[in-house]
């Protein structure tokens, strides 16, 4: 399993690489789902833009796009760009350190590559409780 931190656009660097590369392990390993390649790519507003409008005709800012690229029964190989802006902007919103809004991402791209989605209210649902229960995880990994 290779999980590989990028940034384009912005000068972000991910502090605790090692501890949060464990940590979406056990999401994963709990989730049931092999892993092959997983790249989190830290982005502008721009950059995230231009992908959500060139390869999902969306035109509206948004703090995180999943790319799965695995066929069905294959090892999960995939992209989640987060925009570091919106990162920012949420968390100046929801009144939260820009990291915590970071690790949310984080869990939230990795359990769309997991299957989860968040178009209806239910699945919404569904997916906070995920991204909880790994935060949580997260914190008791930290301590």
């Amino acid at each position: 399993m290779r999980i590989n931190f990028f940034s384009e656009e912005v000068s972000y660097t991910l502090k605790h690489k090692r501890l949060i590369r464990t940590w979406l392990s056990r999401l994963f390993f709990e989730e049931g789902v092999q892993v092959d390649t997983i790249n989190y790519i830290f982005c502008s507003d721009h950059y995230l833009y231009a992908i959500n409008v060139q390869y999902l005709q969306h035109e509206t800012l948004t703090d995180t796009i999943t790319f799965s690229y695995n066929s069905d029964n294959e090892d999960v190989i995939g992209d989640v760009y987060i925009s570091y802006d919106r990162v920012k902007e949420n968390a100046r919103e929801l009144r939260i350190a820009a990291i915590d809004e970071v690790h949310r991402l984080l869990v939230h791209g990795a359990l769309h590559l997991c299957g989860y989605n968040d178009k209806t209210d239910e699945e919404k649902m569904i997916m906070t409780q995920k991204e909880d229960h790994y935060l949580l995880l997260f914190s008791a990994l930290v301590q």
